[in-house]
């Protein structure tokens, strides 16, 4: 899988993909992720990539030209199945969306900044918007290395137990299970015993039993959907 993010704020995404599993995926082939930064394509000698909006208020737009010629400039060098713009008022980013995403072969993500940009990137351009939650950031940086963390994983090859991710919270619209380590005793804090039994027919009923158990507890909104 290759994904493209175009932003204003690249050395924001140094981290997120140079370290634990999205280095891994990376190094071993399964996902490519290029930076680009905006500014490269801005207008004049000082790279302008945003301007005041019409009809007056505060806050600067990303303006339409350095996006546009970032984009075709993407989109003449291969076929993407979705151009992502992460932004508030977008969907609600969840596991289903996560898994589905993972499956496709070229992403590009678009990073808002500032007030957001010129609607006319949103009507012509974009294909699929996303939020991560109901509140506002100061760009889309965050926001696009948690979602490019959340479907890396999913790659097949990307974790060493590939079936590690089906047990994630939210796979099966439950909350993951407690889990437990070594050692079993611990300041007089034990295991269940049924996870020490041997008996992993008890041992997947007990998990589905807890999985359940904690998500009418703390999410129940997730059992009524």
């Amino acid at each position: 899988m290759r994904i493209d993010i175009i932003t204003v704020q690249p050395d924001l995404l140094d981290s997120p993909f140079a370290h634990s599993i999205m280095k891994r995926a990376r190094d071993k082939g399964l996902l490519q992720v290029e930076v680009h930064n905006l500014r490269e394509y801005g207008l004049g000698q000082h790279r302008q990539v945003d301007d005041y909006q019409f009809g007056g208020g505060a806050g600067m737009v990303m303006m339409l030209e350095p996006i546009v010629a970032c984009l075709e400039k993407l989109q003449a060098e291969r076929t993407y199945d979705e151009v992502i713009f992460m932004t508030p008022d977008g969907q609600r980013f969840d596991q289903k969306t996560a898994n589905r995403l993972s499956m496709k072969e070229n992403l590009i993500i678009l990073c808002g900044h500032y007030k957001g940009i010129d609607e006319r990137i949103r009507e012509h351009f974009i294909t699929m918007e996303i939020s991560i939650g109901d509140f506002v950031l100061s760009g889309g940086e965050l926001p696009a290395a948690l979602v490019v963390d959340a479907i890396g994983r999913l790659i097949p090859g990307v974790l060493n137990d590939e079936t590690s991710a089906l047990f994630d919270s939210f796979q099966d619209d439950l909350l993951a299970p407690p889990v437990y380590t070594r050692p079993a005793e611990f300041r007089g804090w034990g295991v269940p015993e049924v996870l020490l039994s041997g008996n992993f027919k008890a041992i997947d009923d007990w998990r589905y039993d807890e999985a359940l158990r904690r998500t009418q507890e703390r999410r129940p909104d997730l059992l009524e959907e």
